[in-house]
């Protein structure tokens, strides 16, 4: 939590808070812990203690006021009050798969691409669509063994043609990184979390460069742009649905622009798209 406190601090400037008429020559960039104390209405000493890892019964109203003064968004919130509860965590929540439930909402969507991502971002489970757009080079049965299972995460740092999917491949890199940061405050017991972060900083300069950087998000929907071997340069738009009862299992949809007609999509199965006047 410190490390975290400490870099909302450094990145926050004094001019976009309350306190820029205190215009004073900083030797750093970013506020400093009086300053934070003053905005969260907190003592310096108490913060100090916070940042320095030495109080660690924060009551959620001051957590609260230090996310406020910090002008953290929801999820970086979240993540604060997740580090924050890490000691009460006692157990390691073990290997996944996919819930009965889960598995039932899969099978009805055959028509556009689909996978169940678990909370590392492994692949718990996919239709043949599914398959065919995130890892068109892996075996169909691949999720069904914890020991071939497909790691999203390693894939697209490691794994160099799925690599190569990601036409803005820095844009997709640094929201998996930053889900990963959000997720290591969830379960810090996730032994096998811990050690997939410590292998990609270890093997990936480009990954280690963005967990450095503290960023923490959530992506729940947006668009990829994707250049497949079968389907071409396609733009693709996603949108993840979590359980109510297992949120840490999600539902990822797909749906391909432009493509009114799913001529696109079955292309991604290796089918030929044929242009108009083409024959």
């Amino acid at each position: 939590m410190g490390v975290f406190l400490r870099g909302k601090r450094a990145s926050l400037p004094p001019e976009a808070t309350p306190l820029n008429g205190f215009g004073v020559r900083r030797r750093v960039p970013g506020l400093r812990r009086e300053e934070v104390a003053q905005l969260a209405g907190v003592s310096v000493t108490y913060y100090t203690r916070l940042e320095q890892g030495h109080s660690r019964n924060a009551s959620d109203e001051v957590l609260l006021a230090l996310a406020r003064a910090l002008q953290l968004s929801v999820t970086e919130t979240e993540h604060l009050l997740d580090l924050a509860r890490t000691h009460r965590t006692t157990t390691d929540p073990g290997p996944e798969s996919a819930t009965p439930k889960a598995l039932e909402l899969l099978s009805l969507v055959s028509a556009r691409p689909a996978i169940i991502l678990g909370r590392r971002n492994d692949v718990l489970a996919w239709n043949e669509l599914g398959r065919a757009l995130v890892a068109p080079h892996l075996p169909a049965d691949a999720p069904e063994s914890a020991a071939t299972r497909p790691s999203l995460p390693r894939m697209l740092f490691l794994d160099a043609q799925a690599r190569a999917l990601y036409r803005d491949w820095g844009l997709e890199a640094a929201d998996y990184v930053a889900y990963l940061r959000m997720a290591s405050g969830k379960y810090p017991d996730d032994e096998a979390l811990t050690r997939m972060i410590g292998e990609l900083c270890i093997r990936d300069d480009a990954f280690a460069d963005l967990w450095a950087s503290g960023r923490v998000g959530e992506c729940v929907a947006g668009t990829k742009r994707m250049r497949h071997p079968h389907a071409g340069d396609i733009t693709v738009d996603f949108q993840l649905w979590a359980q109510s009862d297992r949120p840490e299992q999600r539902l990822e949809i797909y749906d391909l622009r432009d493509d009114p007609d799913g001529v696109r999509t079955r292309a991604l199965l290796g089918n030929r798209v044929t242009e108009p006047g083409n024959g």
